[in-house]
């Protein structure tokens, strides 16, 4: 037992006297790895890229869209950002990985416990924002937005003929939106721990947290309510769970400051 320990403290000891060249050495191998998964996921999803537009086409055609390409080289550019994209998916637990074996050694032991929860829940959260995105949200805008045109008199002269391009700008920005939206009760616990943020900070900030919601979610959505309130009211949702987990983890955080101060004064 004393033998582990000791080798521990050492191997501690020498991440911290590393010098210039070695941190410099460290990154240059972590950024290799993260390159070489990186490309190798985007050749293994070029080959599939074809299959995901046909997934997200179905969706779409479900609802009485059809699809067309406006650009001769439209379909090629769409299929090669879909491997981008799906790369990042992929590669992203790599690179969360290397960075945290990079920035560990600077890291107090409660701070690499929370950035490890943070590393654990964040790919988590976001994928359940993507999935809530997909058979939730999604559906419910493109069927509200291609009702539009059954109006008597646009009915007659308008077809939803979509390009390619457009219905995935929108799918892949809701995606983002919706997986970017379900980390704030992820982000609450984190800045608790590190004593960042209050639950008095968020209650005080609830109403211009509202409205700045509102209006990201006029930003990011299409020209129509319908869609702007799916976007903002899981947002308030989450905003409130935020609220509740930070009230939650300040309160372990004061009571841990509190004992500190305890055995302190004993001593």
């Amino acid at each position: 037992m004393t033998r582990t320990k000791h080798k521990k403290a050492k191997k501690e000891n020498d991440e911290a006297i590393m010098t210039v060249s070695g941190h410099l050495k460290e990154m240059r191998n972590r950024i290799a790895v993260i390159l070489i998964v990186f490309v190798a996921a985007v050749v293994v999803f070029i080959t599939i890229a074809p299959h995901l537009i046909m997934f997200f086409q179905e969706m779409g055609a479900r609802y009485g869209y059809e699809f067309v390409f406006i650009a001769p080289q439209e379909l090629l550019m769409q299929q090669f950002r879909l491997a981008v994209v799906g790369a990042l998916v992929v590669a992203s637990p790599v690179i969360l990985f290397e960075v945290y074996g990079f920035v560990r050694p600077g890291l107090s032991r409660s701070e690499t416990s929370t950035l490890r929860i943070a590393l654990l829940f964040g790919l988590f959260f976001f994928c359940l924002g993507i999935l809530f995105a997909y058979f939730i949200a999604l559906p419910f805008m493109l069927n509200f937005l291609i009702s539009l045109k059954n109006d008597q008199i646009l009915a007659e002269t308008i077809k939803a003929s979509i390009s390619v391009a457009s219905y995935l700008d929108f799918v892949l920005l809701m995606f983002i939106i919706f997986g970017c939206m379900f980390e704030m009760p992820l982000i609450s616990v984190v800045l608790s721990r590190f004593g960042l943020l209050t639950p008095n900070m968020m209650n005080k900030l609830r109403p211009y947290a509202i409205i700045l919601i509102f209006v990201v979610a006029a930003i990011v959505t299409p020209p129509d309510v319908v869609s702007q309130i799916m976007v903002a009211v899981p947002m308030i949702l989450l905003y409130m769970l935020s609220t509740l987990l930070c009230k939650i983890f300040y309160k372990k955080r004061k009571a841990k400051q509190a004992e500190g101060v305890e055995e302190e004064n004993e001593e």
